[in-house]
């Protein structure tokens, strides 16, 4: 079983946890402007990466907050976790943001 560290609680199973996917993601910002495929693609296409990747994390059944792994796929060892930082509002993901 893998223990995952929540940044609050400390070491946990995995069972405790819920997986967000990918991390560092930035919604587009004017969505009325993608065509089907564009927003497809933002909503289900992910990198499957083998190696280092980063992913969010929701301790579900602990405090419930949310945090990112980086975690090797092949080995599965978890070499960091990085919370969310206090006060950067939704438009901060954005910066940098083209579509």
């Amino acid at each position: 079983m893998l223990m995952i560290e929540c940044p609050w609680c400390g070491p946990r199973a995995e069972s405790e946890f819920s997986c967000g996917g990918e991390a560092d993601i930035a919604r587009p910002l004017d969505t009325d402007k993608l065509t089907d495929k564009e927003w497809g693609d933002y909503l289900f296409m992910r990198k499957n990466p083998r190696g280092v990747h980063r992913e969010q994390w929701m301790h579900t059944q602990g405090c419930r907050r949310w945090f990112m792994a980086t975690r090797d796929t092949v080995s599965y060892q978890i070499q960091g976790y990085d919370t969310f930082k206090t006060g950067h509002t939704p438009a901060d993901a954005h910066e940098g943001n083209k579509q």
